[in-house]
């Protein structure tokens, strides 16, 4: 088990975070406030990824990529931000090559959202937190 240390923007309390069930969205032991739910995905945990009712944004990316370096502190932000109303998945195309090749990533990051399990929006290349918040405001609530 995979064991993380967030710290709550509500409250400012550590909460230490293991794998949650994929439809358990992390919250504040102390406060109860939504914490940010990024999970690290693979072939195995992918569908099981997928079933919940927020929208989950799967960031496609590899170590040796340096575009998918930059974006990786703006999805963090955006997941930070967006606490309660996003997934985020990050899969690593090196290591889980059958969900690479299922959705066709030819190039990344590439970023999917999906909503109820379906792709609804796709991202491909680095991207600024402003353009990636312009593009998902439609999809959260």
């Amino acid at each position: 088990m995979e064991e993380s240390l967030v710290m709550c923007s509500q409250c400012g309390a550590s909460n230490r975070l293991g794998n949650p069930a994929a439809d358990q969205m992390p919250v504040c032991g102390k406060c109860k406030s939504a914490l940010p739910w990024i999970i690290t995905g693979s072939d195995i945990s992918f569908r099981k990824e997928l079933e919940t009712s927020i929208p989950v944004l799967v960031d496609f990316w590899a170590e040796w990529c340096a575009p998918c370096r930059i974006t990786a502190p703006v999805l963090d932000d955006v997941a930070r931000d967006r606490a309660g109303h996003i997934k985020l998945v990050k899969i690593n195309v090196d290591h889980n090559p059958t969900t690479a090749e299922r959705f066709n990533i030819r190039s990344i990051p590439t970023m999917i959202l999906f909503k109820n399990g379906q792709p609804v929006e796709t991202l491909v290349g680095a991207i600024s937190k402003d353009a990636l918040l312009e593009h998902l405001a439609p999809h959260l609530a």
